[in-house]
């Protein structure tokens, strides 16, 4: 899966689209609102205009309803400003919009029932201000999940690096075994050797921005190069995948699996001083099959092996890793977590069906029914995952 382009573009995209709360799974409210929406979108719902201020913050919101509704964030300051609407004795969450842009409307879909309610307006620049409470005496609605903080974070993220630290310990050991069947001129043995080393990378998927530039060296495409995969730049596993299933000679292999090595040695040495971000953890959970979807399951990053579904194994098992390091957070936030491991082992298993003693079927060789039961299972986990980077994504201190 490429590396850091997507990396940052998504994070770009849940900066845009700020924060979706889920309801039917994760026992927690969507509330999709990156785009403001016509009242015409959701035209049967009830909408309450809500006022996004210091001084008024949740004024509007006078006559409460149950059942699903919309709320019409509008911001009548001159500062942005992140929008909860909480439990405000507990501070459960039910529903988060971030960005809400001066002078604009944004919309938070809720369910709400029988409980206490409240937004807290926090500005960018300014002290948090909490409406009116709001109590509804009946209806059932979803229940609130407990903020999670940065400080939360930090024991699943540290156990997390140490993992990634003993997979970098077996990179570097397998593309050592790749250089030197290219070093004697062993080409089938160099194939054989390519799949385990850059499958065993594949698996680090949550630690690709901590990767930094390395990642770009180690795992990056020819896309966006002048020559393409001529291009002196295009190194690493897929230079090398091309080389070998395209005719190239061990000479012309020999520098470029010597910089493999060379780059994952380094990345190795230089982890245990690296820190990942504990705030990124349960995005990448969701990251690294959407990557899988975008670029595995397209073919994208085939350069020749036909090894795509055995890297789309690979990321359903980094993302195994991650919730099972997330797990003691999503226990208590994400209702039916058990369902969502049952989903991840599940599409495992799909995934090995494509695997025989001759190797990954290439997916060239998938009919239609095969695409599609692959498709369904890892969008499903897209989606499902969304919800663990919105339950997982740390509050901001106020």
């Amino acid at each position: 899966m490429p590396l850091s382009g997507l990396k940052n573009a998504s994070l770009r995209m849940y900066g845009a689209l700020g924060l979706a709360v889920l309801l039917v799974l994760a026992a927690v409210l969507v509330a999709r609102h990156g785009q403001s929406r016509a009242h015409a979108a959701t035209p049967a719902l009830p909408h309450t205009t809500v006022e996004v201020s210091s001084s008024h913050c949740g004024r509007g919101w006078s006559a409460p309803v149950p059942g699903v509704q919309v709320f019409d964030l509008h911001n009548t300051s001159d500062e942005p400003a992140e929008v909860y609407l909480e439990d405000p004795t507990s501070q459960a969450l039910y529903g988060e919009v971030e960005d809400v842009g001066p002078g604009t409307t944004r919309l938070l879909t809720v369910r709400l029932g029988k409980g206490t309610y409240a937004f807290k307006c926090v500005p960018d620049d300014a002290d948090a201000a909490t409406g009116p409470t709001v109590r509804l005496t009946r209806g059932h609605g979803g229940p609130g999940a407990a903020p999670v903080t940065e400080h939360d974070l930090i024991p699943p993220a540290l156990a997390y690096q140490k993992w990634v630290g003993g997979g970098l310990d077996d990179v570097v050991r397998l593309t050592k075994d790749l250089r030197d069947a290219i070093d004697r001129g062993d080409l089938a043995g160099a194939r054989k050797a390519w799949l385990p080393a850059h499958l065993e990378y594949e698996r680090l998927g949550a630690a690709y921005d901590a990767f930094g530039d390395a990642d770009g060296a180690i795992n990056g495409t020819d896309a966006g190069l002048p020559d393409g995969v001529r291009d002196k730049h295009f190194t690493g596993f897929h230079r090398i995948e091309y080389g070998l299933w395209h005719g190239q000679s061990a000479d012309a292999l020999r520098a470029p699996a010597a910089g493999l090595v060379t780059s994952v040695t380094a990345l190795r040495d230089s982890w245990a001083q690296a820190r990942m971000d504990p705030a990124q953890l349960g995005l990448r959970a969701h990251e690294i099959l959407e990557n899988t979807v975008q670029f595995e399951l397209t073919g994208r990053t085939d350069y020749g092996s036909g090894t795509n579904l055995g890297t789309a194994r690979a990321n359903v098992d980094g993302t195994h890793e991650v919730l099972s390091r997330l797990r003691p957070l999503l226990a208590t936030r994400y209702a039916d977590l058990p369902g969502l491991e049952r989903d991840v082992d599940r599409a495992g298993h799909t995934l090995d069906g494509f695997h025989t003693a001759s190797g990954w079927t290439p997916l060239t060789r998938l009919d239609r029914a095969q695409r599609e039961t692959i498709d369904a299972s890892l969008d499903d986990l897209v989606e499902r995952l969304a919800s663990v980077a919105t339950l997982c994504g740390p509050r901001r201190a106020v």
